[in-house]
């Protein structure tokens, strides 16, 4: 069974096992009280927790990994990701109003990706992690053998189109052997594979992909009922534009998505897909966000 958790600007996940549950991610620094409050609404007890897997170490994936461990939680670090532990801290370290405790090393434990099985069995989780490069080089995913994906920040498969050739498509070409049914993302909607057909990256019987109320076929248009043919005028491109970096200076300032919706009166969708865009590509500039959006609305 997996459990959401929506406590600010990540999607993080709870993986129920026989013997308590792992949890994948975390948010941004300053967000722990959030996650507390969060599990109470879920009644959800922290001490049930055993285990923290973090998809990358990027701020907004482990800046509270420390104060969740604290709580008695065990860090677990894949062999491929020691190197980054500390990636971020700098980045804490230049904004002093997030409160942040960088990992303890003594506390982690470090494990290999083929040993991964075997330890998440150990309480009752049948699945293995899996090195799954693009986004960042310490990025990991999460299998479940029930056939659930937890990929972290790896590119949305609406975006793969873009990314042929590249270390996002190899990593997609790895996990979508596995015939995954439903895929959960850090920063979009989870999407649920149609398995009637094959996936293969070379052949146009493209995978359909179900997000949300739109239908996605990899590697075609996408069609989108609320979508229509009407263009847009040059002022409301500029507003638009406007509207993009606005939102990027409040991302910035750690506000949750409600604090931006309240903010600036806008579209939650249209926020949470800037939101995304922003935090899973790195030095992005705000016409590369509206170009990324109107492919995903093609």
């Amino acid at each position: 069974m997996i459990t959401e958790l929506k406590y600010s600007n990540t999607n993080t996940y709870l993986i129920k096992g026989n013997d308590g549950y792992i949890l994948f991610d975390t948010d941004w620094a300053g967000t722990f009280l959030l996650f507390c409050k969060e599990l109470g609404e879920k009644e959800i007890r922290a001490q049930d927790i055993k285990y923290l897997f973090i998809s990358h170490f990027h701020p907004d994936h482990m800046g509270i990994a420390q104060e969740i461990a604290d709580l008695g939680i065990t860090i677990v670090v894949v062999d491929v990701q020691e190197a980054f532990i500390h990636s971020s801290d700098s980045v804490f370290a230049k904004d002093k109003r997030k409160k942040f405790k960088p990992i303890d090393d003594s506390k982690v434990q470090l494990i290999t990706i083929a040993e991964s099985r075997d330890f998440l069995r150990k309480i009752g989780v049948d699945g293995e992690i899996l090195y799954t490069p693009g986004h960042s080089d310490d990025s990991i995913s999460l299998w479940l053998d029930e056939g659930v994906l937890l990929v972290g920040d790896l590119n949305p498969l609406y975006e793969l189109e873009m990314h042929k050739g590249t270390q996002i498509a190899k990593s997609w070409e790895l996990l979508l052997e596995r015939n995954p049914k439903k895929i959960y993302y850090g920063h979009a909607k989870a999407a649920v594979m149609d398995a009637s057909t094959d996936y293969d990256m070379d052949d146009e019987n493209k995978r359909i992909v179900q997000n949300g109320n739109s239908i996605i076929r990899i590697g075609t248009k996408r069609t989108d009922k609320n979508k229509t043919d009407k263009g847009i005028t040059d002022k409301e491109q500029k507003e638009r534009y406007a509207l993009v970096k606005r939102i990027m200076k409040y991302i910035d300032r750690g506000y949750p998505i409600d604090k931006i919706q309240k903010k600036t009166k806008s579209d939650r969708g249209f926020i949470e897909d800037v939101t995304r865009m922003y935090l899973t590509h790195q030095n992005v500039s705000v016409q590369g966000i509206l170009d990324r959006i109107e492919i995903k609305n093609r």
